[in-house]
């Protein structure tokens, strides 16, 4: 157990109805609800003299809690980490992408362990697989109205300031919204099996709030390969389209076709638009790429892909101390707090001023950072040339400022015959 039963280093007592376990490390008592009669919760009972003839084990499906030896039976026909039955717009891998195990070798070595040569050559190829890219994206900073009251309240610092920046405001529901949580990984995720959008055939809206690395591209193709090629492969029209070509419809219920005929355009699509903040290159993988096409046009494959999608983090490794430089934090502040409250990770990386992560050729700093956004704006462009082809018209633009997050690129796409006016990457 993490902590002991002992008399705790405290004069709390255990709130009434709750566990007597002392928890050590959080210096308070366990919080959890006891039986009746009980001074301990089930996870705490062995500490209890009249418990101790039995013996609690690790569950086998979740070692992460534990259960009496004499009930397992029992529980691992409860336990919530038993598998569960599949649903039906779950298919094994559908959006994985083509597995080939002849490009990725067995065994790469770190970044750290290549010679002086090996990473100047790497770079070499980073920099002329780059050349003619757009590196200076246009800024697309915008602010929702209900947000303008909170984020010029003066009572807000800093960091709550940045805190309602980085927030997604969900009370958005209205009177006649319909909102269904799926729990299921993209990777298996078949969007034309949902009841609801088989049924009603809805044009769908993508929209990712740091989609972290591989799951950019296992959404990328959920939605354009998986949901629109199917429904453009049997012509599918929504509802409401159908209706209007209906002559038998109009004539039944001619009000019912004229209201939906004003949300129906013309050129209908099963995907309305894409919108994607893009993060943690690193945590990409050449498999679920959607750009390999345009990596292999480049000269590139899979182990130039995995070198740059690892070094993708120095641009980034200088989060924490580029935002504490920017607030003006206090030193005492840095070393206990993590000031960027990012969802995502940082590939491991952690720079000081004199710093270079035992790295051959003794890169700089901000050498570093100049190469880790080359491998992102280079990953990147793959996936703009992937929707280019599917049909898109795609486009890279900041949408917050660095301070904010160091991780500001959005991806977007619309339709090729969107009425909207069209961006280039």
């Amino acid at each position: 157990m993490a902590a002991s039963a002992s008399t705790p280093h405290t004069t709390d007592f255990p709130a009434e109805g709750r566990c007597s376990y002392y928890v050590e490390k959080k210096k308070r008592f366990c919080r959890m609800v006891v039986a009746a009669g009980k001074r301990f919760c089930g996870e705490h009972a062995g500490a209890a003299e009249e418990e101790n003839a039995r013996k609690r084990i690790l569950c086998p499906l979740d070692p992460k809690h534990t259960v009496y030896e004499d009930q397992l039976a029992k529980h691992l026909k409860k336990c919530n980490s038993r598998e569960k039955p599949k649903p039906d717009f779950f298919i094994q891998d559908i959006n994985a992408g083509l597995k080939d195990e002849t490009e990725i070798p067995e065994q790469l070595v770190p970044i750290s362990s290549l010679s002086e040569e090996q990473l100047e050559n790497l770079i070499k190829k980073l920099r002329k697989a780059s050349e003619g890219l757009n590196s200076t994206l246009k800024d697309q900073i915008m602010s929702h109205p209900a947000l303008h009251d909170a984020l010029n309240d003066p009572k807000n610092g800093d960091s709550a300031t940045k805190h309602l920046k980085q927030q997604v405001d969900g009370k958005h529901r209205k009177k006649n919204s319909v909102f269904e949580r799926l729990q299921i990984d993209i990777q298996h995720l078949c969007l034309n099996k949902i009841p609801l959008l088989s049924k009603e055939k809805l044009p769908v809206v993508g929209i990712g709030k740091h989609l972290c690395g591989v799951a950019t591209d296992l959404a990328l193709r959920c939605l354009v390969e998986t949901y629109a090629a199917s429904c453009e492969e049997r012509n599918e029209e929504p509802l409401a389209k159908r209706r209007k070509n209906d002559k038998t419809d109009k004539e039944i219920n001619p009000l019912a076709k004229e209201g939906n005929e004003k949300n129906v355009p013309e050129k209908w699509t099963p995907v309305a638009g894409i919108v994607i903040a893009l993060c943690c290159h690193h945590r990409c993988d050449w498999r679920h790429y959607v750009g390999k096409e345009y990596f292999r046009a480049l000269g590139l494959g899979a182990v130039d892909f995995h070198y740059f999608q690892r070094m993708s983090s120095w641009a980034t490794c200088g989060m924490r101390k580029t935002f504490l430089e920017a607030s003006n934090v206090t030193s005492k502040r840095k070393d206990k707090h993590s000031d960027d409250s990012e969802e995502h990770d940082d590939g491991g990386c952690r720079i000081t001023d004199n710093s270079t992560e035992s790295l051959p050729g003794l890169l700089t700093v901000e050498e570093k950072k100049k190469i880790g956004h080359l491998c992102k704006l280079l990953i990147d462009q793959g996936r703009v040339e992937y929707l280019q082809q599917k049909g898109f018209s795609p486009a890279l633009q900041y949408y917050t400022d660095p301070l904010v997050s160091l991780e500001n690129v959005l991806l977007t796409a619309l339709p090729n015959h969107s009425s909207s006016p069209e961006t280039s990457a």
